[in-house]
């Protein structure tokens, strides 16, 4: 009988936090004369100038958790990890050259991956065509749905979603296309991890107690704004933490973000007559709020602002997110249900008299559904009668910033055209007579 061989694959610092913690629950059974590898990606935009996760600080308490650590970028070079993509057709090639290269030779692999729905973890589950696939979530976005239509072949190789309790009584919508359960990874495990994570991370800035911690997170990368907008969003940041009383303000910028962005909010600060730390250090915020217990943590949707309020009950305001409702795009964009969690549970920074959006606890569920059918109806067209009903009892002011009416038309689902034309997005005939329109527009305006 072959041996098995675990590739547990990370990119991000957090994610192998999670791994770890994870192992240390017991999720996975140990493999025997088998072998456990830290798989590396690193998918920043320029990989020779950021440190990956095996470089960064901290990491070495997670490093017993794996047999041996190995890099994705150093196999596949001098391709980016996030945009190869091995043809069909050379997949039983790369496969006998990543199981020489790492020494695999005949074993059964089973591989742990996240972003499963995009490259590098798609191409590589493609590579290894028979290896089960166990994925865990880096984040808030397993509580949306599958970003786009998974190939059936990897698809139904997925055992099991691991993830973070993030989102109290919210069941994690990726991948149950598939019927795959989802496990919650145990909150003891992974403060304990990111405990031992602390103590290694090393010297960093000193960062004062009772500050204000900002979250950076970088969305001008992803399309989500401009540079000169995030910017802003940044100052503003700042302005609403000093509107709150408070006189010492933390930084933490995204490890790949422009240094301008630290600039200005220096200039900003020494406006204000405020004392400012920038923290420079490719470090996890999670390791921020151990070394210094900071009175107030802002950002827009990231994760940590969950895991600073779930995880060490601190208090915390977000910032942004109705703008970022409106401006995402296409609708399908999958930080949406991410921006959505953090606009209805978080508390908004520019109005501290309201705790959160004013969305009842209760309609969160339907809510999510209801996004999570409007963004991929072709993945869950099981999903439209829980739709329908949700948004005809709910659909109004406290939700409709959540939807676009031309996505709700687009669907026929209610809150999109008057009733008496919703039958307009199903009636075929309709459709042919306005595609019709549109044609004989264009070729009068040319």
């Amino acid at each position: 009988m072959s041996r098995t061989t675990q590739i547990f694959c990370v990119s991000t610092l957090y994610g192998a936090a999670t791994l770890a913690a994870a192992l240390d629950s017991g999720c996975f059974a140990e493999p025997g004369p088998g072998r456990r590898v830290l798989l590396v990606f690193n998918n920043s935009a320029t990989p020779e100038t950021t440190p990956a996760v095996d470089e960064m600080p901290g990491f070495g308490a997670l490093r017993d958790h794996f047999g041996e650590v190995l890099s994705y970028n150093e196999a596949i070079r001098p391709f980016h990890p996030g945009a190869w993509q091995p043809r069909g057709d050379d997949l039983p090639l790369f496969e006998r050259y990543l199981r020489q290269l790492w020494r695999l030779g005949d074993d059964r692999v089973e591989l742990v991956v996240e972003s499963l729905q995009v490259n590098p973890a798609l191409g590589l589950a493609q590579i290894f065509t028979d290896a089960p696939l166990h994925v865990y979530a880096d984040g808030l976005m397993s509580y949306g749905p599958t970003r786009s239509k998974l190939d059936p072949l990897v698809g139904t190789r997925v055992r099991r979603l691991l993830h973070l309790d993030l989102v109290a009584g919210l069941k994690p919508m990726l991948l149950t296309e598939f019927g795959v359960p989802a496990e919650v990874v145990p909150t003891e495990a992974f403060l304990k991890v990111m405990g031992d994570l602390t103590g290694a991370a090393g010297d960093l800035p000193a960062v004062p107690d009772g500050a204000a911690l900002l979250l950076g997170q970088y969305l001008s990368a992803l399309n989500i704004l401009t540079p000169a907008e995030e910017e802003e969003l940044h100052l503003r940041m700042l302005r609403g933490a000093v509107g709150r009383g408070h006189r010492s303000v933390v930084f933490k910028p995204h490890p790949t973000a422009p240094a301008g962005y630290s600039l200005a909010l220096r200039a900003e600060a020494e406006r204000l007559g405020v004392d400012l730390v920038v923290v420079d250090t490719p470090v996890l915020a999670e390791v921020l709020y151990a070394k210094a217990r900071p009175a107030l943590v802002v950002g827009c949707f990231s994760t940590a602002l969950f895991t600073a309020s779930v995880f060490h009950d601190l208090p915390v305001a977000r910032i942004g997110t109705g703008m970022l409702l409106d401006r995402l795009a296409p609708f399908q964009n999958s930080n949406r249900v991410p921006v959505a969690l953090a606009h209805a549970l978080l508390p908004d920074l520019e109005s501290p008299g309201q705790d959160a959006s004013g969305l009842p606890a209760e309609l969160l569920p339907g809510l999510v559904t209801a996004m999570g059918f409007a963004m991929q109806p072709q993945v869950h067209p099981s999903l439209r009668p829980a739709a329908e009903e949700f948004l005809a009892r709910h659909f109004g002011p406290r939700t409709q910033p959540y939807f676009k009416r031309r996505r709700l038309t687009a669907l026929g689902l209610p809150g999109g055209l008057p009733q008496r034309l919703a039958f307009l997005p199903r009636n075929s005939t309709a459709r042919r007579v306005a595609h019709r329109g549109r044609v004989i527009l264009k070729a009068v305006r040319r």
